[in-house]
């Protein structure tokens, strides 16, 4: 088991054409925990308004009464992948793991395959 700090660094050098990953609370909109990011990917801004995606996506599960749970959600720029997580694990109900990638650089199957990895890994 890896605590959060180990976790978001094992993304962030494991995950081939990462450039910043956050463990995200989507109740409240903070960011417990970041690793890269910088002038061009402000981690703590992505993290609450990934916040507002997740929301609005589980709002309309809600509403269309589908019972599945989400996975992760993609959403892809012309340059960059933001990978978002969400966590399963006991005790970790309300938290995300948001990835983003270089798009000339990552494999986006191996990266969700590495940050399913290390979600299950994560010990909150």
């Amino acid at each position: 088991m890896a605590n959060v700090e180990a976790a978001l660094k094992e993304a962030m050098t494991g995950i081939e054409g990462s450039l910043g990953v956050a463990l995200v609370d989507y109740t409240s909109g903070m960011a417990l925990g970041t690793v890269g990011g910088g002038k061009d990917l402000d981690l703590t801004v992505a993290a609450a308004g990934n916040t507002d995606v997740v929301r609005a996506k589980v709002r309309t599960m809600e509403m269309l009464g589908l019972k599945d749970e989400i996975e992760d959600i993609l959403i892809s720029l012309d340059t960059q992948y933001h990978l978002i997580r969400l966590m399963k694990a006991r005790g970790s109900k309300g938290l995300f793991l948001y990835l983003a990638l270089d798009k000339t650089r990552a494999n986006l199957a191996m990266a969700r395959h590495q940050l399913r990895s290390i979600e299950g890994d994560l010990e909150i």
